[in-house]
């Protein structure tokens, strides 16, 4: 869907991030159980390697939902 209004643009954002989100959190979820369970890291080393794991996250996820919504767009497809 090429969006022709503000409200379509926000809607195929807004749709986008939910899908994006959900599709990442399994993987971050997983970092951070595997950061909580390392014996050879301080609770302090811990929770800094939690935080970037967190901004990596957003960070991934903020690329990937601007690459689908200009993909749609645009009319672009994946990569065979």
């Amino acid at each position: 869907m090429v969006p022709v209004t503000k409200k379509d643009l926000r809607n195929l954002v807004s749709q986008t991030t939910i899908e994006t989100y959900e599709e990442l959190t399994p993987k971050l979820i997983q970092l951070i159980d595997m950061t909580k369970k390392n014996p050879d890291l301080t609770d302090a080393q811990k929770s800094d390697e939690i935080s970037l794991h967190m901004l990596g996250y957003v960070k991934s996820c903020t690329n990937e939902i601007i690459i689908e919504v200009l993909a749609e767009i645009l009319g672009l497809e994946d990569e065979e």
